[in-house]
């Protein structure tokens, strides 16, 4: 670096410090022409895409009509091959739609809304939404290392009511931030849904009463199995998360994954391609969760019982057992009917 000594030194280094704010200010200027030219044309699309899909829909409620005025044995086959193709192309046109929408900016759902505003989350290329896809994947394996850690350290080291809480309210943070996370990558595209985008509202629920249990008889009943379960829950999404990237790696590199698919709890169709050996691992937690579920049941029926913490705790449990058992049920029940068929064509 440069250091000016004298006066005529110092003059020179204005001059071409001078020149290098023309410079910054003409590139700023550009930038901004840029992004008002950026605004427009991302209006634009999301207008012309709006309009499409409105006369799509359109043209599919009068290829209903069409078919509803006029029964398939009285259509000739050159009909039916041009109506084929129609709804073929509104379903092709209608796919690439969402394609174009995960780089275009959307209105915020009722949750974003609720807890962001309308700030705008869309992430307008790859490289940020690979980027925040990949912070979210390390940010659920380091809290499920911590909250393991955690676990074990209030289960077999310490028994303070204080350090139990601590443990709940990192769960309620931590369950908090994956609904905010993942509606912000089903915002940018990803596939996560259904089941177990409201699987983590429950859980959020879930640790919240458990944070607000008090400490009692009832509470040191449930305690230990509640911080076990918690270990072995853990440790099953270490497990789910190595053998689900695993095989998502995979896939996409065939091609056969959307590029912002996640790895989510549970257990999903793509994860035939490999080994099964979690199915077994995946059924005992569900069911472990219905057993967490008859215990509060039981306690809240005992005389002693005061505190509504222990039947709010009993529905959580089994709300989360039954989405999560029906939901990897209903998955394994898929993929089987499919094999079934593919061996029938063979």
């Amino acid at each position: 670096m440069f250091s000016p000594t004298g006066l005529p030194e110092c003059v020179r280094e204005l001059e071409d410090l001078e020149k290098d704010y023309q410079q910054i200010q003409e590139t700023h200027r550009l930038y901004k022409q840029k992004l008002e030219e950026v605004t427009k044309l991302q209006s634009s699309c999301c207008s012309a895409i709006s309009r499409q899909r409105k006369k799509l829909r359109e043209l599919r409620e009068s290829l209903q009509q069409c078919k509803e005025n006029h029964p398939t044995p009285n259509l000739s086959p050159e009909e039916m091959d041009s109506i084929a193709e129609i709804q073929e192309s509104i379903k092709d046109k209608a796919s690439a739609f969402c394609e174009m929408e995960a780089f275009l900016p959307k209105k915020n759902g009722l949750y974003l809304t609720l807890v962001l505003g309308n700030v705008n989350v869309t992430l307008l290329n790859k490289q940020a939404k690979f980027a925040y896809k990949d912070e979210y994947e390390k940010f659920k394996l380091v809290l499920t290392v911590l909250l393991f850690i955690f676990s074990f350290t209030c289960r077999f080291l310490f028994s303070y009511r204080v350090l139990d809480a601590l443990f709940n309210f990192l769960l309620v943070w931590y369950y908090c931030t994956l609904t905010i996370r993942e509606s912000i990558l089903i915002s940018n595209g990803s596939r996560i849904k259904g089941w177990w985008v409201f699987h983590h509202y429950v859980s959020t629920f879930l640790s919240g009463v458990l944070l607000t249990w008090p400490e009692g008889s009832l509470y040191q009943m449930f305690r230990n199995q509640f911080l076990t379960y918690n270990l072995y829950q853990n440790f099953v999404q270490f497990l789910q998360y190595y053998y689900q990237s695993g095989c998502l790696y995979r896939l996409r590199a065939l091609g056969e994954r959307h590029n912002m698919d996640l790895t989510v709890e549970g257990f999903q169709s793509w994860m035939w391609r490999g080994l099964t050996f979690l199915l077994p691992f995946l059924f005992f937690g569900h069911f472990w969760q219905l057993y967490n579920s008859m215990t509060l049941f039981r306690m809240f029926q005992l005389p002693e019982c005061k505190e509504w913490q222990v039947v709010m705790c009993g529905c959580s449990y089994m709300v989360l057992f039954l989405g999560n058992f029906f939901t990897t049920l209903r998955v394994v029940y898929q993929k089987y009917m499919n094999n079934q068929e593919k061996s029938k064509k063979a």
